[in-house]
């Protein structure tokens, strides 16, 4: 079975940093798209970055200059690293793997505050 596992998040002090990683198992995802969503209480789902099988990266205008995504695709895992963190930033995140035509899997999603 996919199964999707994320780490990394936590608190953090505005203009702070964190680094989430997603691994996921039971498949091989080289030519998926990976990407990380989040959801703040009240508020939609929110698509934060996606990278493609080729490397192509998109950014949410909120948090262009601030977070970059990557993967490693020997190792299954897509990574966030999230620089100058603000407290809008804090939301519920969520690894996302997707393939047209395939279909996707969610992770179980982890908690980042940003708060002093």
């Amino acid at each position: 079975q996919v199964q999707l596992v994320e780490s990394g998040g936590g608190l953090v002090q505005p203009g702070g940093s964190l680094r989430l990683s997603c691994a996921a198992s039971g498949s091989i995802f080289s030519l998926y798209t990976m990407g990380w969503y989040r959801q703040a209480p009240g508020k939609q789902r929110e698509l934060v970055a996606t990278i493609t099988s080729g490397g192509s990266r998109n950014y949410a205008d909120s948090v262009k200059g601030r977070f970059t995504i990557d993967r490693d695709n020997a190792k299954n895992t897509v990574y966030l690293q999230m620089n100058s963190l603000k407290p809008e930033d804090t939301a519920a995140y969520y690894c996302r793997i997707s393939r047209i035509g395939i279909g996707g899997y969610w992770g179980q999603g982890t908690q980042v505050t940003v708060s002093s």
